[in-house]
């Protein structure tokens, strides 16, 4: 009776893992869970009364019931029997690629991880990489935004750190809910995304049905009041300049709006600028038709070089902040106001896509107009003006200081730190020389010539503000 029982160690490693998963799954696991609702409750308590927009109830959904309710929806289910009518799928088959895009999609929001986790590492890293400012908000128009409206800021697309700098600067008036590209998709990195509210989307899918699917969830984020940032442009400005806009979720958006009854719809413009873009010289390679082949192993470790690099400046003294990352909100604009009373959703297809067409045209215009001017673009601009011609730092600050005036007639912000203008065209030239773009011999500042594009790349930010009326620069 008091004899042990002896297992060979091929039975005792995978019972012990057995029994280690068993407990992790019916003990720790959900103890984890509590402890974080119970957290994520407490955040809702302190910041609900705080914050402009309220977070509705849709986007505090179990992430179950939302995937449930959008596969479920009448129209969801009219695209799975026309998917597998066109498609000659069976309707089984149909409507389990149509739960497959469900849950691909929808997110599952933690106030805990956005406001206390995301809010704190998002702060960080942008603090410790740029001099963050906001450089203008109409603060009379966005506060006079009815709350119970749906919000959706529409921001420019410089860098893929546009995610991190906006959310954390407009944490104090809402949760973002941001559509992800499906880079992202990777463990563990999409959980932490679908907890911070952001929900995925396939930019090329030529599936009616994965449209149709996302389509939806757009639109019932929409009716419920969830708060939501886009990028027109559809991706990263590779030139550097504002690009037309692609108007897909800004279509599903106005396709689910009901004029008469219902919440009203207000975007907001939102514009963003780096004095150094972290992605810039692999932007511009995608403009060479042939450029070299880069292996997974050369950008690792080109990454790595930089990081190791930026490392030892620091440990020597010898680090700068990467410039100045500027954020405006512009002017918001009503859909209900744009529509002028006309039902949108009830148009013809193609009347219907001329007015989705004039919304994006006037919200890129309205970004266009608050882009922040800083020291990196001025500067960059005014070399390019001359670029085989050396330039004194007075003649430099005397051109920059024309060049402000003529911006401001136009209505455009100008970013001067310190409110000192000498300041700002000497922070713009640092930049640019500790990045050896531009060097100085015998008190003249030239840009070498490898460095033409990169350095037009960044006037490309502002060109769009010195345009004349026929659109030319």
């Amino acid at each position: 009776m008091n004899e042990g029982i002896t297992l060979p160690a091929w039975l005792f490693v995978p019972v012990a893992l057995l029994a280690i998963w068993a407990a992790a799954e019916h003990f720790l696991l959900p103890l984890l869970k509590r402890v974080v609702r119970w957290r994520a409750d407490a955040v809702l308590n302190e910041l609900g009364a705080k914050l402009h927009l309220p977070i509705p109830d849709f986007k505090l959904a179990r992430r179950r019931a939302l995937i449930e309710r959008l596969y479920h929806d009448d129209r969801v289910q009219a695209a799975v029997q026309r998917s597998a009518g066109e498609s000659g799928m069976t309707l089984r088959e149909a409507r389990r690629r149509a739960d497959r895009y469900a849950r691909e999609i929808v997110p599952s929001f933690n106030a805990y991880l956005y406001f206390r986790i995301g809010y704190w590492l998002g702060r960080g890293i942008a603090r410790s990489l740029y001099r963050v400012r906001v450089g203008y908000a109409d603060e009379a128009a966005l506060f006079a935004v009815d709350p119970k409206s749906t919000v959706v800021f529409v921001i420019n697309h410089r860098s893929n750190f546009d995610y991190v700098l906006v959310a954390f600067l407009a944490a104090e008036r809402a949760a973002l809910s941001y559509a992800v590209g499906e880079w992202a998709r990777v463990w563990p990195m999409q959980t932490l995304i679908r907890s911070m509210g952001a929900y995925f989307v396939r930019r090329r899918s030529g599936d009616a049905l994965y449209r149709a699917v996302l389509q939806r969830y757009v639109q019932l984020a929409t009716e419920a009041g969830v708060t939501q940032a886009v990028f027109p442009e559809g991706g990263l400005s590779v030139d550097g300049a504002l690009r037309p806009p692609k108007l897909g979720l800004i279509d599903y958006i106005v396709r689910g709006f009901d004029t008469a009854s219902g919440r009203d719809v207000v975007f907001v413009p939102v514009a963003v600028n780096y004095d150094r873009v972290l992605e810039d010289r692999t932007l511009l390679r995608k403009l060479d038709p042939h450029p070299a082949p880069v292996s997974l192993r050369s950008a690792m470790r080109n990454t790595l070089g930089f990081v190791l690099k930026q490392l030892g400046l620091r440990m020597l003294g010898r680090w700068y902040r990467f410039g100045y990352a500027c954020v405006n909100f512009g002017t918001p604009l009503s859909l209900r106001a744009f529509s002028r009373g006309a039902n949108l959703r009830a148009l013809p297809d193609a009347q219907r896509q001329e007015r989705v067409q004039a919304l994006g045209n006037e919200l890129m215009s309205r970004v266009g107009g608050v882009v922040p001017v800083l020291p990196v673009a001025l500067v960059s601009r005014i070399l390019l003006e001359n670029p085989e011609r050396g330039l004194s730092a007075l003649e430099l600050k005397s051109r920059a200081f024309a060049l402000q005036g003529q911006l401001a007639a136009r209505g455009a912000h100008v970013y001067i730190p310190r409110g000192d203008q000498d300041y700002a065209i000497e922070t713009g030239l640092r930049m640019l020389t500790l990045r050896r773009i531009v060097m100085e011999k015998d008190g003249l500042f030239r840009v070498r010539p490898d460095d033409m594009l990169l350095l037009t790349y960044y006037a490309n930010s502002i060109s769009h503000l010195f345009a004349d009326h026929d659109g030319k620069p």
